[in-house]
């Protein structure tokens, strides 16, 4: 996504059929920048596009009326955290603290957390749509700890549909070791070996 995109739309739907025909009808139809699209968990189909506010628009029209949505969100000037995040995993700062926010949806987790950005001053450490989370959305904040309750506070609120906020945590003074942990990428994995100081070792 350049910098010339100013708009950006995210379409969830039930199923792939409708997913592809979405995005046949949005290219042949709309001037728009084909960002992300496929399957996700439980047999979901995730259609992520971009540019200008008036292109996006007409395509997520256009994607909508294809049916079939269980969820959508059209960003008409999205965060430039949140567009960076979308592009490249983003890592965690130096902040004191790192909150978790976790949603139903993709599309219900970039209007969240859109928000929280745009108002505000926390960074954007970890973001995922779906992937290997049964269909869930995912974002790790930092930040201090009166920036993020309220940034935590915002997302609940604008997530959208009650209930689809699945969890959300903060960690006032996070270990270095846990924000090496997202650093990483949270997806399961063969984590490097991390022993503490102080801690006990068991020898065989």
């Amino acid at each position: 996504m350049t910098n010339r995109s100013l708009a950006i739309a995210l379409l969830e739907f039930e199923t792939t059929a409708h997913g592809l025909l979405a995005v046949d009808t949005m290219l042949k139809n709309s001037p728009i920048a084909l960002l992300r699209c496929g399957t996700v968990h439980p047999g979901r189909y995730l259609v992520l596009v971009g540019g200008s506010v008036a292109s996006v628009d007409e395509a997520y029209e256009e994607g909508l009326a294809v049916g079939q949505v269980r969820d959508s969100v059209l960003l008409p000037d999205p965060h430039p955290g949140l567009r960076a995040a979308l592009e490249l995993r983003p890592r965690p700062d130096e902040a004191e603290a790192m909150a978790v926010f976790e949603t139903l949806s993709s599309p219900s987790l970039l209007r969240g957390i859109d928000a929280a950005l745009k108002t505000t001053p926390v960074h954007l450490a970890e973001l995922r749509l779906s992937d290997d989370l049964g269909g869930r959305g995912l974002a790790i904040l930092t930040g201090t700890l009166t920036d993020l309750t309220a940034a935590l506070d915002i997302a609940r609120t604008r997530a959208g549909v009650a209930g689809w906020t699945v969890a959300s945590t903060i960690m006032p003074r996070v270990e270095p070791l846990v924000r090496s942990i997202v650093a990483e990428g949270t997806s399961l994995r063969g984590c490097s070996e991390h022993v503490l100081e102080d801690a006990e070792t068991v020898e065989g």
